[in-house]
Parts: structure tokens; C-alpha cells; sequence
């Protein structure tokens, strides 16, 4: 098998003949490509470039094509950061009062920037792969994560529990919108795989009540796109999901990307048998600032839970830090090559 059968064999839950792997290694690959993630983010050639020279570097089978967290607040008017060496940012919203929604003017994200630089990047990797590597298009935000950009956090948790129901619906519907048009475009790319993130959503942040009420119907609407598009979707969710896992299925996701702090028993118990797993080694604590001895048993570890499941993609469980070493990372690598 190759790194894009690997993939597709987790995904529909068929027994692969190698652990399959796929890195959130963006911020490391550029720094080992020895670019900025100013240059980084700024031209689709030296992102498809970063990537390839990582493959061939590491020899894993799925490119998860990222940038930053704020592609589409960007492109909906949330003011952003640019930093020479980090991830674009931000700090502040768009939306001053919550009442504001109804004057928010209709969005086309395609006319973004960075939205087209995304797009180009993940092309260019296709094109240049085709069917050996499975590449999954990242797409920034879910509606909820990108509400809370547009209001900023403070202000959104109070919207939450003391706004107008019917313009938090309108902020969402909104969200829902521009992050819908952003998997259609990611879609024609020609990749096989999007996915979203929505950390705010998570317990750390709000209730498993709000999660259920405000954020996944509406994960739940952006996976029908991706579905309608003939797309397979997966979720992020930082944070320990354990008590929201059971709603987190109700979205229709065919992959979860956990954190390291989700248990991962509750995990296996869960998803095993019906959805596709993907993470969750620590990425800071243990392939970032672990020995190489830690990285290989806490791999061991996992392997071990889910070696009763063909539904498993090996991954940190959110995105791997620039300073990780090397040798960490070829550690966690060839130990599930080996695993069994």
C-alpha cells in the first residue's frame, strides 16, 4: 500500500498493512525547510515545497496542509496579525455589539488573499502526488470557533449566556456560511480529505448543553457540505473531550482528531467500531521536549489501545511545535512501522 491507500483503508475502516500517519507538522516543515512563516504563508509554491521536503525527509502518508488559525476571520474582516516567524493572529473582533450581526454584509471568502494561497498550496500538492499521498485541506475555523473570533472570546462566552438568541443564531448562520463556501472551494482542489477545527467549542470552554445547542448542528451542517461535495471531513477539538465524544458523533464526521488529554480508552470505546481516530500524541511535553526513549512508549501506548481497530491514523494530537526535534519524530514514526 501507499501513504494514500494507508489513509483510505482507515477511513473506511479496512485493515491497512502499515500503521497509517499523518503529521500536523506545518510550523516544524518550514523551519526545517529553513523559510519564515512569513515566506511560508505567502507563496502556495514554498508551501507545497515545505511539505515535499518534509515527505521525503519522513516518509509518512498523509499531508495535512495548514497555515494559521485565522485564514477566515480574516477573510469575514477580523483585523489579523502577521509575525515574521509565527502563525498569522488575532486579537480583537469584528463585531463590537452582538445587534451588529444584522448589518454584517454578505462574505465571499474566495476574494481572500490568503484563502487563494491555501487553495494554490493544497492544488500543487495533488498535482504533484495524485493518488500516492493522501492530502487533507485544513479549513481554519468551524462556525462556533469563528463566532468567537468575530466577537472575541470574552464577549462571545457573554453572548452566550446573556444575548439575544435569535442574533446568536444569525452570527452562527453567518459563520456557517463562510466557512461552507471555504470546504466547496477546498473540495475543487482535487483533495482527498477537509477538515475544521473548533477548540472553543470544547468543555475547557463551554458546557456539553452549549456545545449541543450551538456547536454541532452546526459542525453537523459543514460536514453535509463536505459530504455533499463527495469529500470525507474531519473534526478538531482541543482539550479533553470525553464528556461531548457521544455529541461529537452526532456531527456525521468520518474522523475525530483528539488532544492527548482526551482519555484515550474512552476514545477506542467510542469511535473504534464507526469512526476514524486520528492523534493523539502530546505534542509539546512528549515529541517536543520528550526523549526519544518517551516518544517511542507513549506511541507503544497508543498502538497498544487501538490495535483492535483498523480505524487509527497516528498523529500528535494537535499541532506539532517548530522546535521538535528530528529525531523525535522519526522515533514516533518508525515505531508504528514496526508496531506488530
Amino acid at each position: 500500500m501507499n501513504g494514500y491507500e494507508r489513509i483510505c483503508a482507515a477511513l473506511k475502516g479496512e485493515k491497512p498493512d502499515k500503521t497509517p500517519i499523518m503529521l500536523h507538522n506545518f510550523m516544524l516543515a518550514a523551519r526545517e525547510h529553513g523559510i519564515s512563516m512569513e515566506q511560508y504563508r505567502n507563496s502556495p509554491k514554498a508551501i507545497a515545497e515545505t511539505f515535499i521536503a518534509a515527505m521525503d525527509k519522513y516518509q509518512y502518508d498523509g499531508i495535512l496542509v495548514d497555515i494559521d488559525t485565522v485564514t477566515l476571520a480574516g477573510a469575514v474582516g477580523v483585523p489579523v496579525d502577521f509575525p515574521v516567524n509565527d502563525p498569522a493572529r488575532s486579537h480583537i473582533g469584528n463585531l463590537a455589539n452582538l445587534e451588529d450581526v444584522v448589518h454584517l454584509k454578505p462574505v465571499r471568502v474566495e476574494d481572500y488573499r490568503y484563502i487563494q494561497i491555501w487553495l494554490e498550496a493544497v492544488r500543487l500538492l495533488k498535482t504533484y502526488y495524485k493518488d500516492e499521498i493522501h492530502i487533507r485541506g485544513n479549513c481554519d475555523q468551524s462556525p462556533f470557533s469563528l463566532a468567537s473570533m468575530m466577537r472575541g472570546p470574552q464577549n462571545w462566552m457573554l453572548d452566550l449566556m446573556m444575548g439575544s438568541e435569535g442574533q446568536i443564531d444569525a452570527l452562527l448562520e453567518y459563520c456557517t456560511d463562510a466557512g461552507s463556501q471555504f470546504i466547496k472551494l477546498m473540495a475543487q482542489t482535487g483533495c482527498d480529505m477537509v477538515s475544521n477545527g473548533d477548540s472553543p467549542a470544547g468543555p475547557e470552554m463551554i458546557s456539553p448543553e452549549m456545545y449541543l445547542k450551538y456547536a454541532m448542528p452546526y459542525e453537523k451542517r459543514i460536514v453535509e457540505v463536505a459530504h455533499n461535495a463527495g469529500i470525507a471531513y474531519t473534526l478538531h477539538i482541543c482539550g479533553n473531550t470525553d464528556v461531548i465524544l457521544e455529541y461529537m458523533l452526532l456531527t456525521g464526521a468520518d474522523a475525530f482528531e483528539l488532544d492527548y488529554k482526551t482519555d484515550i480508552g474512552r476514545i477506542y470505546h467510542t469511535l473504534h467500531n464507526t469512526n476514524t481516530f486520528i492523534g493523539n500524541i502530546d505534542p509539546s511535553g512528549v515529541l517536543a521536549m520528550g526523549t526519544e526513549d518517551l516518544v517511542r512508549i507513549k506511541t507503544m501506548e497508543l498502538l497498544s489501545v487501538y490495535k483492535g481497530s483498523n480505524r487509527f491514523i497516528l498523529n500528535a494530537g494537535c499541532a506539532i511545535p517548530p522546535t521538535t526535534p528530528s529525531g523525535n519524530l522519526k522515533m514516533m514514526i518508525e515505531t508504528a512501522r514496526n508496531f506488530g
